[in-house]
């Protein structure tokens, strides 16, 4: 069995990657992430320069990775309704970039960086591909984080470490906020979806976030770079139920849409939160595909997602 260490362990993402790896038999250690800031309107090259400064922070990480297999950032900031920040943009842009540094240092095998779906903004269709559309200042720290590990594999001549980035879709658990907003929405008289309400949500279990992560790094090399965690199975009628407890209401999609734009245009005079609130309401009437070809590609991947999946829905 390979031997892991986790960044950020004891959070919420962490800890259950870490209770999946222990669970398999693996060696696993947690380790605090360091404390970095970024300026939000550094560009990738700007934010790999900023990394290369934390000298000692990177000497310290490249001990405690000495001579494990696996790597896995699960540290950063999770707020998808906050505002741009020095602390949003260093530990989800710089911090990345800090850790695989101190990988390459250590002669780790493979540096698992877990990203967020939400660097693809309100694509039709999540995949694997490097295309970007963040829509708020929380997803514009991740998809800024990606651009400058992609520039680093870039420019690294010497063969590097293997880099697998993880975008985790949208993870519910009743310790979140954004749970329980859904289940406060779930068991209101609002509580809908776009009829017929059978398209395919994002919404997914920590579990499945924290097995699929274990099989990336456990798989062989030809996983792609960048994948996205695979589709649990559940419809946007699947979420409102299980969260509510009740049958959701099917709104015409033609007034769905029109609600959503109104949305979108009275979040250009709001705060970034406006804006989040009406993506959130398009994810939940819409939802929004996954693409699993990049998955499928991996033996043994689609395979123990579904099984994931299939428990996220007992």
């Amino acid at each position: 069995m390979a031997d892991w260490i986790v960044v950020g362990g004891s959070g919420f993402v962490g800890g259950g990657i870490v209770d999946i790896l222990a669970s398999s038999g693996h060696g696993v250690l947690k380790q605090v992430a360091p404390r970095v800031l970024a300026d939000p309107k550094w560009s990738a090259q700007e934010v790999l320069a900023e990394a290369s400064k934390h000298v000692e922070e990177i000497a310290a990480l490249a001990a405690s990775f000495a001579d494990k297999d696996v790597v896995v950032n699960a540290a950063g900031l999770a707020t998808p309704g906050g505002g741009r920040s020095l602390e949003l943009f260093g530990a989800n842009a710089v911090l990345p970039v800090l850790i695989w540094l101190a990988a390459k240092q250590a002669g780790v095998r493979t540096y698992v960086h877990i990203s967020s779906a939400a660097v693809q903004g309100r694509r039709p269709v999540l995949d694997g591909s490097w295309d970007h559309q963040p829509f708020s200042p929380y997803s514009v720290s991740k998809a800024l984080g990606e651009r400058a590990l992609r520039l680093l594999m870039d420019q690294t001549l010497t063969r590097p470490l293997t880099v697998r980035i993880v975008r985790a879709t949208s993870i519910q658990d009743p310790s979140r906020s954004t749970t329980r907003s859904l289940i406060r929405f779930a068991r209101s008289p609002l509580a809908s979806v776009a009829a017929p309400g059978s398209a395919p949500s994002p919404v997914s279990s920590l579990g499945g976030l924290a097995e699929y992560v274990l099989a990336v790094g456990d798989a062989p090399e030809r996983v792609p770079t960048v994948s996205v965690q695979p589709w649990e199975g559940l419809t946007v009628r699947d979420v409102v139920l299980q969260h509510g407890h009740k049958e959701p209401l099917q709104l015409p999609p033609a007034l769905c849409r029109l609600m959503l734009k109104v949305g979108y245009w009275l979040a250009k005079f709001g705060s970034p939160k406006v804006d989040s609130v009406v993506r959130r309401a398009e994810v939940l009437w819409f939802g929004q595909r996954i693409s699993q070809a990049s998955a499928s590609q991996s033996i043994g991947i689609g395979e123990c997602t579904s099984a994931a999946g299939e428990r996220a829905q007992e």
